[in-house]
């Protein structure tokens, strides 16, 4: 998915996304729907429904009669979330290595490539939108609806940080390469080692949690640092 495809909605919220998480927009801060609307040229609808997809994600509280402000974030939920993540990612990837018809493996194959066009580009915004149809394939080949429902409800509340640590320098050619071993382990029917290479995936931990700590801390006290 180009920039250009995505629409006003998104654009916006991934601004605002990289506003909050980056400091530019502090925790407490009130947004005003109207003047996002002008800073952002977009109508009064893509600027509702960024706003309700950043409540979604837990970026963004609505108080009744008060307004709408950014949140404030807490470490220790946000990697319990992750541990959730990564153990609904595992369940899939353990399904698929068993269930995956050829059809559903050559469309992971083609998205993958398309995750390696993006990281060559040097892109994470469009690398983490192609890694999104990535883990799709993954949890449709499951076939399992309902784990397959929650598994993307998870995701898309974690979203913001997803995003973020693809941010951080090589991450998105190791990323890359933790998907071709993928790829590699639910084509040859591997369903225990597709189930450890994706919770492993995704899980939040040694230099990644150190890297991942700091850009939240940033988040939480934009002020830090400066002076």
């Amino acid at each position: 998915m180009t920039g250009a495809k995505r629409s006003s909605a998104q654009r916006l919220r991934d601004a605002l996304e990289d506003d909050i998480i980056n400091g530019r927009r502090a925790p407490g801060e009130r947004l005003d729907p109207e003047a996002l609307g002008q800073e952002f040229s977009v109508s009064r609808t893509p600027v509702r429904e960024a706003i309700q997809q950043l409540v979604a994600s837990g970026l963004v509280t609505v108080s009744p009669k008060k307004g709408t402000f950014v949140a404030r974030v807490g470490i220790e939920a946000l990697i319990e979330m992750f541990e959730v993540m990564a153990e609904l990612e595992g369940m899939c990837g353990r399904l698929a290595a068993r269930r995956i018809s050829e059809v559903e493996l050559a469309a992971l194959k083609e998205a993958h490539a398309r995750c390696d066009a993006a990281a060559r580009a040097g892109d994470p915004d469009e690398y983490y939108y192609e890694n999104e149809g990535f883990h799709a394939c993954i949890y449709a080949a499951s076939h399992n609806g309902f784990l397959a429902s929650e598994a993307r409800q998870l995701k898309q509340r974690l979203k913001p940080y997803r995003r973020l640590q693809l941010q951080v320098r090589h991450r998105m050619n190791t990323s890359l390469d933790e998907h071709q071993a993928i790829v590699d382990a639910i084509a040859g029917g591997e369903a225990e080692r597709a189930e450890a290479l994706l919770r492993e995936h995704v899980l939040i931990q040694g230099e990644r949690f150190s890297d991942f700590v700091a850009s939240v801390r940033r988040f939480e006290n934009p002020l830090s640092g400066t002076g």
